[in-house]
């Protein structure tokens, strides 16, 4: 069995502040309102891929940020979500799998509370700070470096990770990552290969230890590759470069 690791946002589908050309359709709707996109190529080609390999979405959206899309290739039976502290199976969640992320980051109780009332006193901050599952915390600020900076300082860094994407901050329990995911499932679904892709620091620890990871040429890797990587060129829309490459592989 191949399984396929795949981030959601800037990877399959964008933002509707993204322009991915006229030959898309809608695969997230949010208050009544078309938030997200898919080209029409990488739908059809996902979906033949869907016959061939599991396709198992793996992303840093809670439950019900990824319940909004729509990929339009008919049934996902698994998704990753909350970084891959949740497995969602047949549209439930396996409580097995949530109670050994919780067991997983028991060490990192403290400081997730410490990054708790940085985030709550930071000065920077323009948004609540959310406790997602009780495993990873996010919140906004208006200047992210600084507050990303702050943390840093007081957080051992030993234990989580300190991230920001844009306004976006996140504080992660270092063994919550995608590709401790990515190993667990690979072994709990017992999968002959791995295969995964992401655009963003997030999908490092997933790419770095899947036995295929493809990239945009853009990312950086800091971490030591266990497998193939295969970067995507710039010219070539990420999720199309995904589909089209393991179109012709598998």
């Amino acid at each position: 069995m191949v399984v396929f690791n795949v981030d959601m946002d800037n990877t399959l589908i964008y933002s509707y502040k993204h322009d991915i050309g006229e030959d898309k359709y809608c695969a997230e709707i949010y208050q009544e309102r078309e938030i997200s996109f898919m080209t029409h190529k990488t739908g059809r080609l996902l979906k033949e891929l869907a016959g061939k390999i599991l396709i198992v979405p793996t992303t840093t959206r809670t439950r019900e940020q990824y319940e909004r899309i729509n990929l339009g290739i008919g049934k996902i039976p698994y998704a990753l979500v909350c970084n891959g502290g949740v497995l969602i199976r047949d549209g439930i969640e396996d409580e097995d799998w949530y109670a050994t992320s919780r067991q997983m980051i028991e060490d990192c109780k403290e400081e997730l509370e410490l990054g708790r009332k940085l985030l709550e006193e930071d000065e920077d901050r323009c948004f609540e700070v959310r406790f997602i599952k009780e495993l990873f915390l996010f919140s906004k600020s208006d200047q992210p470096e600084r507050t990303i900076k702050r943390l840093s300082e007081k957080l051992n860094l030993a234990l989580v990770n300190v991230f920001s994407n844009g306004t976006k901050v996140y504080v992660v329990p270092v063994k919550l990552n995608k590709g401790t995911a990515l190993q667990r499932f690979k072994e709990w679904i017992q999968a002959d290969t791995t295969i995964a892709a992401g655009d963003s620091e997030f999908d490092v620890p997933m790419l770095a230890c899947a036995d295929i990871g493809l990239a945009p040429q853009t990312l950086e890797m800091n971490k030591k590759i266990s497998g193939e990587l295969i970067k995507i060129p710039e010219k070539v829309l990420f999720s199309e470069g995904i589909v089209e490459y393991l179109y012709k592989r598998v």
